[in-house]
């Protein structure tokens, strides 16, 4: 990967080199997240690559309570969106109704 990093940083081309030595791009992805994880540098398959900080594991666990409070706070809208057009229409059924002949106010 040395050369290829060497052909990016000289501007012989990137493309160039993957081609000449038939290589894809995802390739290249995929080895940088393994050398970016510490799997090239000795680490077993299935050893734990890093460990979250406890301020990342935190804004993780914020951002899935952000996530479910979102959640609730939708249905929550839905829901009083749903009783105010219910309202409304017993409104209006009640109004048109006193408007009927036949109606007697209690």
């Amino acid at each position: 990967m040395d050369a290829y990093q060497q052909a990016c940083d000289d501007g012989t081309g990137d493309g160039a080199y993957l081609r000449r030595e038939g290589l894809y791009s995802s390739q290249i992805t995929e080895w940088r997240k393994l050398r970016d994880a510490g799997v090239l540098d000795g680490k077993k398959p299935g050893e734990k690559i890093g460990k979250p900080t406890a301020e990342q594991a935190e804004i993780g666990r914020l951002r899935r309570q952000l996530e479910v409070s979102e959640r609730k706070l939708a249905r929550t809208e839905a829901a009083l969106s749903i009783m105010e057009k219910a309202r409304l229409l017993l409104e209006d059924i009640s109004e048109s109704a006193e408007q009927q002949p036949w109606y007697k106010k209690p």
